[in-house]
C-alpha cells in the first residue's frame, strides 16, 4: 500500500466517505451485484470473528491478573511428620507463622476442608483419616513488602524439618504465561482478521472497477480525473464495509452476551466476554472496518485506474 493511500486517511476523509457528502459520482459504482454482497458479507463475518478475538484477548488479560493476584495473596505450609510428631510440629509452625511480619492469621485446614480439596480426585466421602495426608496451613499475606518468603522458608527448614513452604510460584508462573500467550494470540487474530478483510474488499473493489472499465473510459473523455473516479468507489465500499461490520459486530455481541457468566468455579471459558468499559472496544470494530475498507478500496482504485486505458 503506497504512501499516498495511507496519507489520504484521516478522520475527516473517513467521515466524508461514510456520510456520502459530495457523492454525485457514486452512480458509476454498481449498487448491487456480487461485489456489494461480497463486501457486506466479508465485513460482517470478519467483524463477528473480531468480536470473539477481542473478547478472548480481554478475557485472558483479566484471567492472568486474577490468577496472579489470587495465588500471590496467600502461601501454604505443608507439615509432614511421623504420627506422633504431627501435632507438635504443626503447633510449632503456627507459632512461627503468627510471629512472621507481613502476614495475617494462619489458618489450619480442618478434616472437612481437606476432604473438600480431595473430592475432585477421590470422589465424595474421602476417608481423610485413613490417608497419609499432611497438615495444611493457609497463610494470608497482609503486606507483601514486609513478607520475606525465602526467610520464612529457611526458618521453617531449620526449626521444623517436616514443614515446607509453598508460595505458589511454580503454579502461578505457567498459568500466567499461558494466559499471556492466549492474549497475544487474540491480538494476532485481530490483525489477521483485518488483513483478510482488506484482501476481500480489495478483490471486490478491483472486480467492480474492471466491470466498469468502459464507464471509466467515458468519464475520462469528458474530463473526469482518476482521483474523482476513485473517490466514488471509495465512498461506496467504505459505507458497505461499515454497514456489514456493524451488523456483524451486533450479532457477535449478542452471541457473547449469551455465553455463561463468570462464576465461583473460575473456569476459563466462563469468563469469555466484556466487562465494564471494555464494551467500548467492541463498538470501535465498525469504525476500524470502515478505515480498512477505505484504505483497501483507495489502493485498489488507484492501482486499477492506472491499468484501465
Amino acid at each position: 500500500m503506497n504512501r499516498r493511500v495511507v496519507k489520504g486517511l484521516d478522520l475527516r476523509t473517513l467521515l466524508t466517505a461514510l456520510t456520502g457528502e459530495g457523492a454525485s459520482g457514486d452512480r458509476i459504482v454498481p449498487p448491487t451485484g456480487f461485489t456489494a454482497h461480497l463486501t457486506l458479507f466479508a465485513a460482517g463475518a470478519m467483524a463477528f470473528l473480531a468480536v470473539f478475538a477481542l473478547a478472548l484477548s480481554l478475557a485472558t488479560g483479566r484471567l492472568a491478573d486474577r490468577w496472579s493476584e489470587s495465588l500471590a495473596q496467600t502461601v501454604t505450609v505443608r507439615v509432614s511428620a511421623p504420627a506422633g510428631q504431627v501435632e507438635p510440629q504443626t503447633e510449632a509452625v503456627m507459632q512461627i507463622l503468627r510471629g512472621t511480619p507481613g502476614v495475617g492469621e494462619p489458618h489450619l485446614l480442618t478434616q472437612d476442608q481437606m476432604a473438600d480439596l480431595l473430592t475432585p480426585w477421590f470422589g465424595p466421602d474421602v476417608p481423610v483419616d485413613a490417608l497419609p495426608v499432611p497438615r495444611l496451613i493457609e497463610l494470608p499475606i497482609a503486606d507483601a513488602r514486609d513478607f520475606d518468603a525465602e526467610g520464612l522458608r529457611l526458618r521453617l527448614e531449620g526449626e521444623v524439618p517436616g514443614a515446607v513452604l509453598d508460595d505458589h510460584t511454580e503454579w502461578r508462573r505457567p498459568l500466567v504465561t499461558a494466559a499471556n500467550r492466549l492474549q497475544v494470540l487474540g491480538i494476532l487474530s485481530l490483525m489477521l482478521i483485518a488483513a483478510a478483510s482488506a484482501a476481500m474488499i480489495t478483490l471486490a473493489a478491483k472486480a467492480a472497477l474492471a466491470a466498469n472499465g468502459q464507464v471509466i473510459r467515458v468519464l475520462r473523455l469528458i474530463g473526469a480525473r482518476d482521483i474523482t473516479i476513485a473517490t466514488a468507489f471509495v465512498r461506496r465500499f467504505t459505507r458497505r464495509a461499515a454497514l456489514g461490520a456493524g451488523v456483524g459486530t451486533l450479532l457477535g455481541l449478542l452471541a457473547v452476551i449469551a455465553l455463561p457468566d463468570l462464576d465461583d468455579s473460575s473456569q476459563f471459558l466462563t469468563g469469555l466476554g466484556f466487562q465494564g468499559w471494555s464494551w467500548l472496544w467492541a463498538l470501535l470494530i465498525p469504525l476500524v472496518a470502515a478505515g480498512v475498507g477505505f484504505l483497501a478500496t483507495r489502493w485498489a482504485a488507484l492501482s486499477m485506474l492506472g491499468q484501465v486505458r
